[in-house]
């Protein structure tokens, strides 16, 4: 019986892990030149290599701006695919070599602050007290900066706001949801949403700041823009000192601002590399996590 024949157009292209950090680097840095440092090799290593993986891939990768050369926009699908096969193997890698040499496990957790401060400082208390044999780390920073972290493997687990879309390569389980309240400076009645504002508030691109907005439009309140930060202390004495309003989960409210309605309510999810070969771990803190959210 002749052999089947086979396809030549599902053969795959041989492409490297280390064309795949490549690309990864020189989106990441500002410069060839950084990002050939980064991974140590140098500038016309790194540019053959992306030329190599341009040619392998069939589509042109970069474009010009100048004197540099930057990742085009129609090749976010090869860079998000180089960003996974980095971090996953990454994560294998890391894995192995615990194995190989018996050596304690690991958890690096990223959390917003309200996760880190107000909903789960004693479960990673507890936690850390319980396992001493595991090495741990907190990183606190905002969703999406937490979230370009687990991405690109320098996080293993992280607690933040849920994004408005899902991220490729991403899983996430809801956690908790928690109400967003309209707060104004001490002494001020707060009236019709018309009458609302001016605002200090999350920065563009805080996918708090986009519930927020999405919320204030839907009720008509005005958008006008005195301040932003991302820390909500911040923000809270930005309202105190009468500067303008905000909108900030309900819990922990100074007694002197006035607190209003409830505008919007965020949903705080567990999120982690999808595919992932994780140290077991990993997998304890998510659980030990999601157990301390009341049913």
């Amino acid at each position: 019986m002749p052999a089947k024949r086979r396809d030549a157009s599902t053969d795959l292209p041989d492409i490297s892990l280390r064309q795949l950090q490549y690309l990864v680097a020189v989106a990441d840095e500002p410069s060839w030149a950084l990002a050939a440092e980064r991974i140590g090799v140098s500038p016309s290593a790194l540019s053959q290599g992306l030329a190599e993986l341009e040619r392998r891939v069939g589509v042109a990768l970069f474009e010009r701006d100048g004197r540099r050369r930057l990742v085009r926009t129609s090749a976010a699908p090869v860079l998000e695919h180089a960003r996974r096969v980095v971090a996953l193997t990454g994560d294998l890698v890391a894995w192995s070599e615990r194995m190989r040499v018996a050596r304690t496990g690991r958890v690096r957790l990223g959390m917003i602050d309200v996760a880190a401060v107000v909903h789960f400082p004693e479960v990673v208390r507890a936690f850390r007290a319980e396992r001493p044999d595991v090495v741990m780390t907190v990183s606190v920073a905002p969703s999406a900066a937490l979230l370009d972290d687990l991405r690109g493997g320098e996080l293993d687990l992280v607690v933040c706001v849920e994004p408005p879309e899902p991220w490729a390569g991403i899983t996430a389980e809801p956690l908790l949801d928690e109400p967003l309240v309209v707060v104004a400076p001490p002494g001020v009645r707060i009236g019709p949403p018309g009458t609302w504002g001016p605002w200090v508030t999350y920065p563009v691109g805080s996918h708090t700041r986009e519930l927020i907005d999405a919320n204030l439009r839907a009720v008509g309140a005005p958008l006008t823009i005195a301040a932003e930060s991302h820390q909500p202390d911040v923000l809270v004495q930005m309202v105190r000192i009468g500067l303008g309003w905000t909108v900030l989960p309900a819990h922990g409210l100074p007694d002197d601002v006035t607190v209003g309605r409830e505008l919007a309510r965020r949903r705080l999810v567990l999120a982690w590399r999808a595919g992932s070969v994780t140290d077991p771990a990993v997998g304890e803190m998510g659980e030990w996590l999601q157990r301390a959210v009341p049913k």
